[in-house]
């Protein structure tokens, strides 16, 4: 899957655990630009390092995969989880090439 918007926040670096980093966008996406839509992605492990090019403002076509998963608490009410793991950023114009075309 992919979409394009504007990058609006680009997180830091998390290690989860000895094996597991991650990192989390947010990319504002306006089909329409009355209803702008914040959509955070997760990238994982060595794809962390491509938002590091990335400035906020940026115009940006991300490719991603939707993963979900149910979760069972203790009480045995089942909750499902969504994310949307990324796995190629392409930065289309940056901030300041593309700051008077704004459409959000």
């Amino acid at each position: 899957m992919n979409t394009t918007g504007k990058l609006h926040e680009v997180g830091e670096t998390i290690q989860v655990g000895d094996k597991f980093k991650k990192r989390e966008i947010v990319v504002a996406y306006a089909e329409n630009p009355q209803f702008v839509e914040y959509v955070k992605f997760e990238l994982q492990q060595e794809n962390v390092t491509k938002a590091d090019n990335l400035s906020v403002g940026d115009e940006v076509s991300v490719e991603f995969n939707l993963r979900g998963r149910p979760w069972t608490n203790k009480d045995g009410v089942t909750t499902y989880f969504n994310s949307l793991v990324a796995w190629k950023i392409n930065k289309l114009s940056s901030a300041v090439e593309d700051k008077d075309n704004s459409p959000f």
